[in-house]
């Protein structure tokens, strides 16, 4: 009968160990998820305004290496085709330096786009200048740009803006 009665403690005392046990570790589990959204929730919204600031500062940037932009902004400036051509690539090489560190905040794939684009606008205004005296007046190289832009069936940059938008979009 003694050996009953302490083979019933026993097992009562497991099973109540036992339940104990799962209720700890359910608690402790959910408490663990309860933070790991909280932290996840903080993370968003200090990432939420930075990726979109890169997202803007893209546009922008693809704006403003646009032909049509970039020529309306630095012909003016410029006294050959030379020049103008110098200027051209300088004015792209700085906007590219100034907002390279946004690729953190965008995907891979906006990041090629955009580096597309811009490698291809160096490439429209590199070809135009081949084309065209270094001493011609900026005027003729600015026209040369415009006719290789026009040629073009998509351009690149509202190529790598269309991917940007649509990847914001797929944010919200």
């Amino acid at each position: 009968m003694e050996y009953y009665m302490v083979l019933v403690v026993v097992l009562i005392g497991g099973i109540v160990t036992f339940g104990v046990y799962l209720t700890i570790t359910t608690v402790a589990d959910k408490i663990f998820q309860k933070q790991k959204w909280e932290i996840r929730s903080k993370n968003v919204e200090i990432t939420l305004p930075l990726r979109l600031q890169a997202y803007e500062r893209m546009c922008l940037f693809l704006e403003r290496i646009t032909p049509s932009n970039l020529l309306l902004r630095l012909v003016p400036s410029a006294m050959s085709a030379l020049e103008l051509q110098q200027i051209l690539l300088q004015e792209i090489r700085d906007e590219y330096n100034h907002n390279v560190a946004q690729q953190l905040y965008i995907s891979v794939h906006a990041w090629e786009q955009i580096t597309n684009a811009m490698n291809e606008t160096v490439a429209v205004i590199n070809q135009s200048a081949a084309e065209v005296s270094a001493e011609a007046p900026p005027s003729d190289l600015a026209k040369k740009i415009f006719s290789h832009v026009i040629e073009k069936e998509v351009q690149p940059a509202a190529h790598a803006l269309k991917v940007l938008k649509e990847e914001i979009r797929q944010l919200f």
